[in-house]
């Protein structure tokens, strides 16, 4: 029986829903608006208002706090900069569960969008600030193994 057990165990080892919290939480806080199933949008849901209630005062201690569970520094500067001054007169339900009317397609799992209310999505400039975005575009190396290609087997046929 699960008496007074609290959380979903989502099937995952508790490293793996520990990861997957963390994920989910660096998503939502990067594009402000992030899809996923209902089952672990309602599960970090009080994790990620916990977050905003935190950002709603700038100091030393909650920003040690809050890069215990982002580990990502810029991240958590957007949080403290942006979200955090975003809901500042908001007593809190920082965010909202939205169900989407159709089911994953692999396993009819429910699915819902999990979104900050009231904040627009970001730029997508702020978005591609990645060490890989910033490297040669892989259309252009995808180009040049096609031509690559094209001229070796131009070679084995002549």
């Amino acid at each position: 029986m699960r008496h007074r057990m609290r959380g979903r165990r989502l099937g995952r080892t508790s490293e793996h829903r520990k990861a997957l919290g963390m994920n989910l939480l660096i998503a939502l806080l990067r594009y402000h608006s992030i899809r996923t199933t209902l089952a672990k949008a309602k599960e970090y849901r009080p994790k990620a208002e916990k977050l905003v209630t935190l950002a709603k005062e700038k100091n030393l201690a909650n920003i040690q706090r809050a890069l215990r569970v982002i580990p990502d520094k810029t991240l958590v500067k957007h949080l403290f900069d942006v979200v955090g001054p975003h809901f500042r007169d908001r007593p809190g339900g920082y965010t909202r569960i939205l169900r989407l009317p159709k089911n994953r397609l692999g396993d009819d799992g429910p699915v819902a969008l999990f979104e900050f209310v009231d904040l627009p999505r970001p730029a997508p400039e702020a978005e591609d600030e990645t060490p890989a975005a910033k490297a040669e575009p892989a259309p252009k190396k995808a180009k040049a193994k096609a031509e690559a290609k094209a001229k070796a087997k131009a070679a084995a046929k002549g």
